[in-house]
């Protein structure tokens, strides 16, 4: 059973329901149950941290999409896109244990390779690392703060 740990995110009054020893949490956004990793805990408070806290609209942020690296199949954690309908964060969750490397922010990159979003993020709910890329020189200036929505 998954033991939830504090992060370094604000807390959320998540719907938690356990079923034997496998513990879900509700999705409000996928409108679903889902078993509670580290992972999925991290995903999701980022995601209230992006709605509640970044003012991120809930309608142009999609959870778990699907995209093609070098003839196989990945999926991106957390893509957020403007109202244009254009890319602009890719955010890469991570468990708590697991630590905001170099090669973690590389396999974030080559996602984002495929999807050129402005933006990419990466967090395991204790650490949390973000870049805006400049595509036509192929660089990221790190910020310490993800800003709100409306300044991305």
């Amino acid at each position: 059973m998954f033991n939830p740990i504090s992060l370094n995110l604000p807390t959320y009054p998540f719907k938690i329901t356990e079923k034997g020893d496998v513990v879900f949490i509700f999705d409000e956004l996928r409108k679903k149950h889902l078993v509670l990793t580290p992972e999925e805990w991290v995903r999701q408070h980022f995601i209230q941290h992006l709605i509640s806290e970044k003012k991120f609209p809930k309608s142009l942020i999609q959870i778990e999409g699907g995209l093609v690296l070098n003839q196989l199949q990945k999926r991106s954690d957390i893509l957020v896109y403007n109202t244009e309908g254009n890319k602009l964060l890719l955010i890469e969750c991570k468990a708590p244990k697991v630590k905001i490397t170099q090669s973690v922010f590389d396999q974030a990159a080559r996602y984002n390779s495929i999807h050129q979003a402005k933006w990419i993020a990466l967090t395991n709910g204790l650490q949390h690392v973000y870049a805006k890329i400049n595509h036509e020189k192929g660089s990221f200036d790190f910020i310490q703060e993800l800003p709100d929505y409306n300044l991305l």
